[in-house]
């Protein structure tokens, strides 16, 4: 497959990635993690159409569509750089009229991920906070927290959150996908990875399984060797410069690769496929900061590295299948850039 990159935009700290259909149209999403910082939405034909969502919140982290609600999303703000995030909430926003509305949906202090699982026809809430609390940027003293609650299907009315779990230092990343068959929210910290599935029927309660027992900041789950088995992909320690794939072997996730490039602050994480091919996406946002992706080479049987673009930067990424082509939307953080790399086949 070949790649092509389009520049979007100047954004400082240009941080979170992701889409929301609009009746049937793709607008995609980066937003600015800095205090005062924007969030635009770009849409048409090859996304030239640029339309502000924020002008002066920032401290954006995550981004999630609603299902089933053309142009609705709900998205963090006030999660500020040095972990300043005390005032850390949930906005839902609304494409109305032809732009954009939000108001507050949720305030959780130190909200860092969260998202939307569905289950038996539930829609539930999942949110991930880094710590309890701070005193100064370096305190981790007072570890995060899982918590839970159903989606109210008038999102005016306030969000019963609960504490699934508790105990989870430097609890930062996050991924959405299967697990045992069930969609599933895969959950990192100091103490490892761990799969959250919603209830699977009335009464049931959330189960939680810790499948990955190592300091982790950053995990991607799929099959990237095609043997209908997922991997998992993890950047580790916290902010770390270690990347590997742990591939399932006699009942436990064993490395089975692991990068010798330098990843200094590896923060950027996807797996999935782009055009038909599994890959892994890592972005670093120091030394080098590269953005590259890792693909199974069946022949070999090992993993083949190809670099996108030196010195992006990049923070987050995610990923529109769209046509004849994939699009890998990419927070270029350290180049304060908003991107677009198109990938095709040859």
């Amino acid at each position: 497959m070949k790649f092509e990159k389009k520049f979007l935009d100047n954004m400082e700290r240009c941080y979170s990635t992701s889409c929301v259909n609009v009746k049937g149209e793709p607008h995609i999403l980066l937003a600015s993690e800095a205090i005062g910082g924007p969030c635009f939405a770009y849409s048409g034909e090859n996304f030239e159409k640029k339309q502000l969502v924020w002008e002066r919140d920032g401290g954006t982290m995550s981004m999630v569509e609603i299902p089933g609600r053309s142009g609705e999303f709900l998205a963090t703000q006030n999660f500020f750089p040095g972990f300043n995030s005390l005032e850390s909430k949930v906005v839902w926003v609304r494409y109305e009229n032809n732009r954009y509305v939000y108001q507050d949906f949720l305030k959780l202090p130190y909200l860092h991920r969260f998202d939307l699982l569905q289950s038996d026809r539930t829609l539930y809430f999942i949110g991930a906070t880094l710590c309890g609390s701070k005193k100064d940027r370096n305190d981790w003293s007072d570890p995060g927290k899982i918590y839970v609650a159903p989606m109210p299907s008038d999102l005016n009315q306030e969000l019963e959150l609960r504490v699934l779990k508790e105990g989870l230092n430097k609890n930062h990343g996050y991924w959405h996908g299967t697990y045992k068959g069930r969609e599933s929210g895969f959950v990192t910290s100091e103490e490892g990875v761990f799969a959250v599935t919603p209830p699977k029927a009335s009464g049931e309660d959330w189960i939680v399984a810790a499948i990955l027992e190592e300091p982790t900041s950053d995990v991607a789950v799929f099959d990237l060797d095609g043997d209908g088995v997922d991997e998992l992909v993890t950047i580790g320690p916290f902010h770390g410069k270690e990347v590997k794939i742990h591939k399932f072997i006699d009942g436990r996730y064993k490395v089975v690769w692991q990068c010798d490039r330098n990843n200094d602050f590896a923060h950027a994480l996807w797996a999935g496929k782009l055009c038909k091919t599994p890959v892994a996406v890592v972005g670093n946002r120091r030394e080098n900061c590269d953005l590259y992706y890792v693909k199974y080479n069946g022949q070999s049987g090992e993993y083949d590295l190809t670099i996108i673009e030196k010195g992006a930067g990049t923070a987050n990424v995610a990923v529109v299948h769209q046509g004849d082509r994939d699009i890998l939307i990419a927070a270029n953080h350290t180049r304060n850039e908003a991107a677009l790399y198109y990938f095709t086949e040859n």
